[in-house]
């Protein structure tokens, strides 16, 4: 077997998380060449990917006919050997089933299960256990079919280089106004369009009880249309180690940019999963309900390096944490980071 498709074309949060099992495969077949069918918005995460070859970006519209057409001839002309879909809907299963690959891998899940002949029944929806670890159980099924070996690796599962960090950090000190004599905490507060997240006011007093115990800035990031938000969080904090990240330069500066961080705290977002990737250290916050949990969405950078909250008694909405009960927790986890 020499070529490899490899569908995870729905959120950037979702596609990081396939990064375990490409790096298990690749593992166990360095010869094997990777091609992912990715969404245009995550393609620079594809592309800095150490475990894929090529990409293949999706249809923008997936109800337009042409454009559907013009990704299944790319898709034919490359002649997979396989394809593992990770993520399987009605759009991947029609592409999968006309391009006459021999190999079809997915999840047992849905009616579109049928366009494959290898499928492995998971029950997502229950959540019993992490996304990633859902998508380690495919490569492992495809594995064990090749008669390939099972060795995995442990994070992190993305590296960027000294040189790249150096440049990286002399920027953002150039940017933001601020130094390396104090600790680097990026904070995300808005959502992404995915999992709900913490107020405002809860991100405020997280941030100044931060600051009372740590000497570190605070970096506050936004996603595209979530500047305005940042900006009113940080009025609400009024500190001087407070500063606004919020210049858009692109999803591989911005990963660049989080690979500097000591800490990084967010919702369930993308974000979080690319620090998750690059093993920094990592807080976040997910609702309770079934499809959101902590276990489900856990990122995957090293357990040790994570700490996660949800709402407690199964409650749903994030407004019911408490930052002040779950502050001694962030402190304990930072101190440990730290000292």
């Amino acid at each position: 077997m020499q070529k490899l498709l490899v569908i995870r074309n729905d959120k950037l949060g979702d596609f990081m998380l396939i990064f375990p099992a490409l790096a298990l495969i690749k593992k166990a077949n360095p010869q094997l060449k990777i091609t992912a069918l990715v969404p245009k918005y995550t393609a620079p995460m594809a592309e800095l990917c150490p475990y894929i070859d090529d990409i293949i970006i999706d249809a923008q519209d997936k109800k337009d006919k042409a454009q559907f057409k013009q990704v299944l001839q790319t898709i034919k002309a490359a002649n997979f050997d396989a394809v593992i879909s990770f993520f399987s809907n009605w759009h991947n299963a029609k592409l999968v089933w006309l391009s006459g690959i021999k190999y079809r891998l997915a999840p047992a899940t849905k009616l579109a299960q049928l366009a494959y002949n290898h499928r492995l029944t998971q029950r997502r929806s229950r959540s019993l256990k992490p996304e990633f670890e859902y998508n380690l159980d495919l490569a492992r099924v495809f594995l064990q079919d090749q008669h390939l070996p099972l060795d995995e690796s442990p994070p992190p599962y993305l590296v960027i280089s000294q040189e790249i960090l150096h440049t990286q950090k002399s920027k953002l000190q150039q940017h933001l106004g601020i130094t390396q004599n104090k600790k680097w905490i990026f904070l995300h507060s808005g959502t992404g369009g995915s999992a709900n997240n913490l107020s405002l006011v809860q991100y405020a007093e997280l941030i100044k009880e931060t600051l009372q115990q740590f000497d570190a800035y605070i970096i506050l990031t936004a996603g595209p249309n979530e500047s305005e938000k940042a900006h009113q969080l940080a009025q609400l904090v009024n500190s001087p180690n407070v500063v606004m990240y919020d210049k858009n330069e692109g999803l591989l500066d911005f990963t660049y940019s989080l690979a500097c961080a000591d800490l990084f705290i967010a919702g369930s977002t993308g974000p979080l999963h690319i620090c998750g990737a690059l093993n920094v250290p990592t807080i976040g916050f997910f609702p309770s309900h079934r499809s959101a949990t902590p276990l489900r969405w856990q990122p995957i950078n090293d357990p040790n390096r994570h700490l996660a909250f949800s709402p407690p008694n199964e409650e749903k909405v994030l407004s019911n944490i408490k930052i002040k009960e779950i502050f001694p927790q962030i402190r304990d986890f930072i101190h440990h980071l730290w000292y």
